[in-house]
């Protein structure tokens, strides 16, 4: 009879650390994982919302813009119909990335516009796409971070097993694959109107004489005075040499 409790218990013991806490596990952190991802979705919705804005106000400056204005807004349909509440595809995370290259891209034509960097409009939406920008990429870290403790639970040993069983695969990363479409995109505002005039302007040339020294070309050690500027010397009157009573002939 005891031998038997005994058993039993040893083989529930079995049942709970091979299956019942890793399901358990594995359920949470697949829950966790979906509220990740409607994080993300939130904020990439914001973005959709924010582009048709930026388009007109873009399109009414940058007449020579409009191919790469319609290829954000097809991005951007494309990549709300490929909207999913659980976890990203593959597909969209390739949208989505082509989609930020974009934007950056309609964001850099205002270097070419200075009407445009100074329109009120469009440095609103750049400042709020530009939030919208942090929020995604703080998300995305989250989101990533459940997803590299989602996967090693499917992978690891016992949870493996139960994750077979009951079908958990493993999640797919959100990431920018492409460099270049890592960085938030932003323009500085800080000197409308001077695009190109970023070097300091050169002050007067002073003109020297042939062959002289330009001024701080040589080392100057405490105390030293630079020579003063030399002329042409007016003649010297004779030398004569000087005796005892010697006197000077009168000056003609």
């Amino acid at each position: 009879m005891i031998i038997g409790i005994i058993l039993l218990v040893v083989l529930l013991t079995i049942v709970v650390v091979l299956f019942i806490g890793p399901y358990n596990k594995l359920v949470g952190l697949r829950n966790k994982l979906q509220e990740a991802w409607r994080q993300v979705d939130v904020e990439l919705n914001r973005r959709y919302d924010l582009i048709p804005s930026l388009v007109e106000t873009v399109k009414g400056y940058a007449a020579y813009e409009r191919t790469t204005l319609a290829d954000v807004i097809a991005l951007r349909n494309q990549a709300r119909t490929l909207d999913t509440s659980g976890a990203p595809s593959a597909e969209r995370v390739a949208v989505e990335s082509q989609l930020s290259g974009a934007v950056g891209t309609i964001i850099a034509t205002a270097e070419a516009y200075p009407e445009l960097k100074a329109d009120a409009g469009f440095r609103q939406l750049v400042g709020e796409l530009s939030q919208t920008e942090d929020r995604i990429a703080n998300s995305r870290r989250y989101y990533n971070a459940v997803v590299g403790d989602y996967n090693t639970k499917v992978e690891s040993f016992p949870s493996n097993i139960v994750a077979g069983m009951f079908h958990f695969t493993q999640a797919s990363y959100f990431q920018v694959d492409d460099p270049t479409m890592r960085a938030n995109p932003d323009v500085d505002f800080s000197e409308l109107g001077t695009r190109g005039n970023t070097q300091q302007t050169p002050g007067p040339v002073q003109q020297q004489e042939p062959g002289a020294i330009a001024q701080g070309q040589q080392n100057q050690a405490p105390g030293f005075q630079p020579p003063a500027q030399q002329y042409p010397r007016a003649p010297q009157p004779q030398q004569y040499p000087q005796g005892p009573g010697f006197q000077p002939p009168a000056q003609q």
